[in-house]
């Protein structure tokens, strides 16, 4: 593997366990460890804890998915991963294996 690969992936991963810490964040301690607390916090008549358990987390995850999507997108084209560059590198494995 070349050190730009290395670094690719090293910055994949990094980007990856950033994104799961919220997820984890959201989704657990927000609602199901701190609930309680959280529910001091009222949003449009709703108590926090409640909303975040019920409605708030699936937002936080669509938000999240979005901003895997943007972010892999900027590293693709940083390190040259673009979706075209591997279609035409598959296409012509498959040309040379054809020839052959």
């Amino acid at each position: 593997m070349s050190e730009s690969d290395s670094n690719y992936w090293k910055e994949n991963i990094r980007l990856l366990k950033i994104l799961l810490s919220i997820w984890f964040v959201v989704s657990f301690l927000m609602s199901v460890i701190f609930v309680d607390q959280l529910d001091t916090i009222r949003i449009g008549g709703f108590k926090l804890g409640f909303w975040m358990a019920q409605q708030g987390s699936v937002y936080v995850y669509v938000i999240l998915i979005f901003v895997y999507l943007k972010m892999m997108d900027r590293l693709d084209h940083k390190y040259h991963h673009e979706e075209k560059d591997i279609l035409s590198e598959e296409s012509s494995d498959e040309l040379n294996n054809t020839q052959s």
